[in-house]
C-alpha cells in the first residue's frame, strides 16, 4: 500500500504542482522591501522548535534569530505577501521543498514532533503543507478551523490520530485538500467536506471510511471538484436507491481512484454518469468481476484506465480499440480469456498497455504494428503463442516489451534491420523470459539502446554474441538457463560499465575465462553464475565488487577454499549460494545484512560458525562440520527460519539453547553423530513445523516440550537411541503431522490411540521397536490416507521470508529456493531416501515389534495407502477379507507373523501390487489366482505349510494332472479349428465394427460411461506415475551405491 501510495505521488505531482504555483502567483515578494513581521518570525521558531531533525540533516538551519536570518521571508519553504503587509502566507516544509526524496520516506521521515499551536497565529496563511512529518499520532487541533484563509493543506502520511475536527468545515476557501495516509482512525462521518464549496483535489486515500456510506455523495455536493482520490479506504458498497440522485453531481470531476478497496461491480452505475468528464480512473486491486462492461466505450474524454489485480472474466472488449483519446490501459492480473482483438491495434493513441497475469491465448496481433504510439507493452503470464510479429518490432516508440512466461515460439528478431527504419528507435526493456524462442544469438538480434535483456529459460544454443559487448547502456542482463556454450573472456564485459545484474546460470556448457588481474569497469548487485564453468580457482575478479547483494556460484567447479578477503567484501550480501562444488578448509565472516545462505554440497570443515545464525535460511548438508557449539554464543538468530546441517559430521550433545530462535520453521540434523538428550528448548519453537534428528546416537525419550509445537507437521527421530512410550501428545497437541518416524529406537508400549487423530499423518513408521499390543482399531481415522496420491491433500506453501519468496515445504519442481521434505524408509526390503517423490508415498511401517492380535478391519478404509509393511511380529487371525479394497498398495509385507486362513481372494484385485511378502505364517488354500499373484516369486509365499497352487509347486487337492489321451484330443481339436475359412473372417470383421461402435458411441453418447472411461484412464495414469517414480529413485540409488 505505502509503495502505491508513492506512485501515485508521481503520477500526480505535476498536476498538484501546476495548482501549486496558480495559488502562489500572490505569493511573490518583493524581497529588498519586505521585512516579516517578528509575531510572525517568533511562531515560525515556535513551529522549528517542536520539530525535531530526524538524521543528520539540519532542514531549518537558515531560520534563526540570527542577523543574517532576521528575514524570515526569505527562509527555506516561507513565503510572504507581496506589499506593504509582508505576512507569511505560505509554510512548505514537503520533501521536496527539502530536496529529499520520497522513495523511502515512510521510513525516513525528515522530521518528528507535534503540531505547536503557534501555528494558528498565522492568520494569513494561505499554502500549508507538513506532509510526512511524524507527528506521533497527535490530534488534529481544532484551531486548524482558524485558518480560513488557507487554498492548500496538505497533511498526507503524518500519523495523525483521533477524528477529524468538523471545524475544517470553515476552511471554505480550500482548493486542495490532501490527509491521505494520515488518519488512522476510523472516518464516522464526511460532513464536514460538504461545505468545502471551492474544494477542487480532495485526497483521504488510507483513510479508514468503512462506516461512511454515503461517501458517493461527495461528487454530488462538490459541483467544483476536480480529483477526487479515496484510495485504501475500505469503501462500503454504493446502494443504488431512488434517493440517490446525480442531478447535481460534479460535471467537471476528470480524476478519480478508487483502487485498493472492495469495490464490486455494483460501482458501475454510479460511476458511467461521469462518462463525459473522466480523464482519470484508477479501479486495480478490488473486487470487480463479471466481463469488462461495453460502457467504458462511452467515456469519451478517457485517457487514463486502471482495472488490474482484479477478478474480470471473458474476453477483452474491442471498444478498446475505438477509444482513440485512452493513452493508458491495464487490465493485467485478471481472469480473461480469449485472444488479444485486432481491433485494439487501431488505438494509435495507445502508449501503454498491460495485460499480463491472465489466461489469454492465441497469437500476439500483427495490428499491434499500428500502435505507432505505443512506449509500454506488457504482455508476461498469459498463453500466447506463435512468433511475435515483425510488425510489433517496427514500433519506433517501443520503449519497454514485457512476454515472459509464455509459450511463443520462433526466432530473435533481426532488430539491427527493423531499428535502422526509425530515426529514433527507442527499445530499452525487453522480457522474453520462459518461452519457447529457439535458434542462436547473433548481434543482429541485439540493439544499442537496450538497458535490459532477459532471455532466460528459453531454447537458446551457441556462443553468447559479441554483440552484447556493445550494448554500452546495458543495465541488466539475464540469459540463464538455456544451451549456451562456448568461452567468454572479459572482453565481451569491457564496455559494460552500467551492468549491475547479471545472470548466466545454468547454461551447462558455458566457460568463464578471465585473467586473474581482471577489473571489471561494473558495479554488480546481483551475480548469478550457477552451473557455468568458472575454473577450480575462487573467482578472483570479486574481489572489485564492494557492493553486490546476491551471489551465486553453485556447481561451478571451485575446488578452492574461500579467501581471506571476500569475508567481508561487501555489507549488502542479502543471497549466498557457494553449493556443490568442491570448497575446502573453514569460512568466517561477519555479512550482517545475510539472510539466505547455501553452503550445501561442498567440504567445509571446523565448527559452524557464528554468522550462519544470522541468516534467515542456512543450508550447511554434506560438508564435514563437526561442532554447533557456537550456538549459544549467537547473540542473534531471532530470524533465523531454517537451518540444515544434515550429513555433516557433528558430535556430542545438542546445545540448550534454542528458546532464542522464536521464528524457526524447519530443523534438519539428520546424519551425524550428536549423542546425549534432545533438549528441552528446541521446545520453545513455537512456529517449528520440521524437525529432523534421525540418524544420530540420542538417548533418552522425547521431550515433553515439543507438545508447545503444535504447528510441527514432520516429526523424524528414527535410528537414534530413544526409549520410554511412544508419547501420547503426538496426537493431541500435534494434529496437523504429516510425517512420523520414529523407526528404529528403543521405543516399547502399546500404540497410543491418540495416534489417530493425526488426520493428514501420510507417512507413519514405528518400526523396529519394542512395541507391543494390538494395532489401533481406528487407524481408520488417518483420513490422508483414505485418497489417493495424486488427488489427495494439496501440501502446504510456507513464506520463509526470503526475499519474498515462498517455500513449498513438500515439493517445488521450479522453485530454486524450496525445501523439499524427505524421510528414510524401509521399501521393499531396502532402507531408502525420499524426497522427489515423497508426496506420492502413504505408507505404514510397524514392523519388526512385538505387536499381537488381528489386523484391524478399519485399515481397508485407507484407500490411498502405497505401502503397508507389518512384517516381524506375532500379529494373528485372518488377513482380512477386504484387503483388496487398498487398490493403491505397491508394497504389502505381512511376512514373519502367525496369520491364518486363507489369502483373500479380493488381494487379486489389487493391480498395481509390486511387492508382495507373506512368507512364515500359517496361511492355507490354494493361493488366489490373477496376473498378479502367480508373477510373484515362490519364495514370496514361502514358510506357509498348507499353501499350495501357483507358483507354489505343491499341487492343490483335486488338481489332477492332464492324461495322454486328453493331451491327444486337445491338439486334434486345436488342429481342425486353425482352418480359417473366409466365412470366419468376414464374421471377425463385422464383430469387430459392431464391437467397436457398440463401445466408443457409447462412450461418446453417454456421459456417465464417458466420466467412468476416463476416470479409468486417470487411475491407470496415476499408477504409472508412481511406478516410474518409485523405480526411478530406487535405480538411481543403485547408481549411485
Amino acid at each position: 500500500m505505502i509503495t502505491r501510495f508513492s506512485l501515485q505521488l508521481v503520477v500526480f505531482s505535476l498536476f498538484w504542482l501546476r495548482l501549486a504555483q496558480s495559488l502562489a502567483v500572490e505569493l511573490e515578494v518583493d524581497e529588498p522591501k519586505i521585512r516579516c513581521i517578528e509575531s510572525e518570525k517568533q511562531a515560525l521558531l515556535n513551529i522549528k522548535e517542536n520539530l525535531q531533525n530526524t538524521g543528520d540533516t539540519d532542514f531549518l538551519s537558515s531560520w534563526g534569530n540570527e542577523t543574517e536570518k532576521r528575514e524570515c521571508c526569505k527562509w527555506l519553504g516561507i513565503r510572504c505577501a507581496s506589499g506593504s503587509s509582508g505576512h507569511v502566507i505560505m509554510l512548505d516544509l514537503s520533501p521536496s521543498t527539502l530536496g529529499i526524496s520520497t522513495d523511502n520516506i515512510w521510513w525516513s521521515r525528515p522530521f518528528a514532533g507535534k503540531i505547536d499551536p503557534s501555528l494558528f497565529e498565522l492568520r494569513y496563511l494561505t499554502y500549508l503543507d507538513l506532509s510526512f512529518i511524524n507527528f506521533n499520532r497527535s490530534h488534529i487541533p481544532s484551531s486548524i478551523g482558524t485558518l480560513i484563509k488557507l487554498r492548500y493543506l496538505n497533511l498526507s502520511g503524518t500519523y495523525l490520530s483521533g477524528e477529524i475536527p468538523p471545524h475544517l468545515a470553515n476552511l471554505s476557501s480550500l482548493h486542495v485538500l490532501d490527509l491521505s495516509f494520515a488518519v488512522w482512525e476510523t472516518i464516522k462521518s464526511l460532513d464536514w467536506v460538504f461545505n468545502l464549496s471551492s474544494l477542487r483535489v480532495l485526497d483521504l486515500s488510507g483513510s479508514d471510511l468503512s462506516n461512511v456510506y454515503d461517501w458517493s455523495q461527495i461528487v454530488n455536493k462538490l459541483p467544483g471538484l476536480t480529483n477526487l482520490h479515496l484510495a485504501s479506504c475500505i469503501l462500503p458498497k454504493i446502494v443504488n436507491t431512488p434517493s440517490l440522485s446525480f442531478v447535481n453531481s460534479s460535471a467537471s470531476l476528470s480524476v478519480l481512484d478508487l483502487s485498493e478497496n472492495y469495490v464490486s461491480a455494483s460501482i458501475y452505475p454510479w460511476l458511467f454518469n461521469f462518462s463525459n468528464s473522466l480523464v482519470h480512473l484508477q479501479l486495480s486491486f478490488n473486487l470487480l468481476n463479471g466481463s469488462i462492461p461495453e460502457s467504458f466505450s462511452k467515456m469519451t474524454v478517457l485517457t487514463y484506465l486502471d482495472l488490474s489485480f482484479n477478478s474480470l472474466r471473458g474476453s477483452i472488449p474491442e471498444c478498446f480499440g475505438n477509444m482513440t483519446t485512452l493513452a493508458h490501459l491495464s487490465l493485467a492480473s485478471n481472469k480473461l480469456e480469449g485472444s488479444i482483438p485486432n481491433a485494439l491495434g487501431n488505438n494509435f493513441g495507445l502508449s501503454y498497455l498491460d495485460l499480463r497475469g491472465n489466461n489469454i491465448e492465441g497469437s500476439i496481433p500483427e495490428a499491434f504494428g499500428n500502435m505507432t504510439s505505443l512506449s509500454f507493452l506488457n504482455l508476461e503470464l498469459n498463453l500466447l503463442e506463435g512468433e511475435i510479429p515483425e510488425s510489433l518490432w517496427s514500433i519506433c516508440s517501443l520503449q519497454a516489451f514485457y512476454a515472459g512466461g509464455n509459450k511463443l515460439s520462433g526466432r530473435l528478431p533481426n532488430l539491427s534491420q527493423l531499428s535502422s527504419r526509425c530515426a529514433h528507435y527507442a527499445l530499452e526493456y525487453l522480457d522474453l523470459s520462459e518461452n519457447r524462442i529457439a535458434g542462436s544469438m547473433l548481434d543482429h538480434s541485439l540493439v544499442s539502446s537496450l538497458k535490459e535483456l532477459r532471455l532466460s529459460s528459453n531454447q537458446l544454443h551457441g556462443p553468447v554474441p559479441d554483440g552484447i559487448g556493445e550494448l554500452t547502456q546495458l543495465e541488466t542482463l539475464d540469459i540463464s538457463v538455456n544451451s549456451l556454450e562456448g568461452v567468454i573472456s572479459e572482453a565481451l564485459f569491457s564496455k559494460l560499465s552500467h551492468l549491475y545484474y547479471l545472470d548466466l546460470s545454468h547454461n551447462l556448457n558455458l566457460v568463464l575465462s578471465f585473467p586473474s588481474d581482471w577489473i571489471p569497469p561494473f558495479q554488480l548487485d546481483v551475480i548469478r553464475l550457477g552451473s557455468c564453468h568458472l575454473g577450480s580457482q575462487f573467482p578472483k575478479w570479486l574481489r572489485t565488487q564492494k557492493s553486490f547483494s546476491e551471489l551465486d556460484i553453485s556447481n561451478s567447479g571451485i575446488s578452492d577454499s574461500v579467501p581471506n578477503w571476500f569475508l567481508n567484501l561487501t555489507t549488502r550480501l542479502n543471497s549466498m549460494n557457494l553449493s556443490n562444488n568442491q570448497m575446502t578448509g573453514t569460512i568466517h565472516g561477519t555479512y550482517p545484512s545475510l539472510r539466505s545462505l547455501d553452503l550445501s554440497s561442498n567440504q567445509f570443515e571446523g565448527p559452524v560458525p557464528l554468522f550462519i545464525f544470522k541468516a534467515t535460511q542456512s543450508h550447511l548438508s554434506n560438508n564435514k562440520f563437526s561442532s554447533l557449539n557456537s550456538l549459544c554464543d549467537a547473540d542473534f538468530g531471532l530470524h533465523l527460519s531454517l537451518l540444515d546441517i544434515s550429513y555433516n559430521q557433528l558430535v556430542g550433545e545438542l546445545p540448550d539453547c534454542w528458546s532464542r530462535f522464536t521464528e524457526l520453521m524447519i530443523l534438519v540434523l539428520t546424519n551425524n553423530k550428536l549423542s546425549g538428550k534432545i533438549p528441552s528448548s528446541i521446545g520453545s519453537c513455537p512456529g517449528l513445523l520440521t524437525l529432523y534428528l534421525g540418524y544420530n546416537n540420542f538417548i533418552g525419550s522425547l521431550p515433553l516440550s515439543l507438545k508447545n509445537c503444535t504447528e510441527l507437521m514432520v516429526l523424524d527421530v528414527g535410528g537414534n537411541e530413544l526409549m520410554g512410550s511412544i508419547p501420547t501428545w503426538l496426537g493431541k497437541s500435534s494434529q496437523i503431522l504429516t510425517i512420523l518416524s520414529l523407526r528404529s529406537n528403543q521405543f516399547n508400549g502399546s500404540i497410543p490411540s491418540s495416534l489417530c487423530r493425526l488426520e493428514y499423518i501420510q507417512l507413519l513408521d514405528l518400526s523396529s521397536n519394542d512395541v507391543s499390543g494390538n494395532i489401533p482399531n481406528c487407524i481408520g481415522n488417518f483420513t490422508a490416507m483414505k485418497r489417493n496420491a495424486i488427488s489427495g491433500r494439496n501440501f502446504p506453501t510456507f513464506d520463509l521470508g526470503t526475499n519474498g519468496t515462498s517455500i513449498n515445504l513438500w515439493y517445488n519442481g521450479s522453485s530454486v529456493d524450496g525445501y523439499e521434505a524427505q524421510a528414510t524408509l524401509m521399501w521393499k526390503g531396502t532402507l531408502s531416501q525420499y524426497q522427489n517423490t515423497l508426496r506420492l508415498v502413504k505408507s505404514i511401517d510397524l514392523s519388526s515389534n512385538k505387536l499381537t492380535g488381528e489386523i484391524p478391519g478399519e485399515i481397508i478404509e485407507l484407500h490411498g495407502l502405497i505401502s503397508l509393511n507389518l512384517s516381524r511380529n506375532n500379529l494373528s487371525g485372518q488377513i482380512p477379507a477386504g484387503i483388496g479394497q487398498l487398490n493403491s498398495l505397491d508394497a504389502l509385507d505381512l511376512s514373519r507373523n502367525h496369520f491364518s486362513g486363507k489369502i483373500p481372494s479380493s488381494l487379486s484385485e489389487v493391480d498395481r501390487l509390486n511387492t508382495l511378502d507373506l512368507s512364515s505364517n500359517n496361511l492355507s488354500g490354494k493361493i488366489p489366482t490373477s496376473t498378479q499373484l502367480q508373477s510373484f516369486d515362490p519364495a514370496t509365499y514361502s514358510g506357509n505349510p498348507e499353501l499350495c497352487g501357483p507358483p507354489l509347486p505343491n499341487k492343490c487337492p483335486g488338481d489332477e494332472p492332464t492324461t495322454p489321451t486328453e493331451t491327444k484330443h486337445a491338439q486334434s481339436q486345436e488342429d481342425e479349428d486353425s482352418f480359417m475359412s473366409r466365412g470366419f473372417y468376414i464374421s471377425m470383421a463385422l464383430g469387430f465394427v459392431v464391437g467397436f461402435w457398440g463401445l466408443w458411441g457409447s462412450v461418446l453418447l453417454i456421459k456417465s460411461w464417458r466420466h467412468a472411461y476416463f476416470k479409468f484412464l486417470n487411475h491407470a495414469g496415476d499408477w504409472i506415475f508412481v511406478m516410474v517414480a518409485v523405480h526411478r529413485a530406487k535405480l538411481l540409488r543403485v547408481i549411485k551405491g
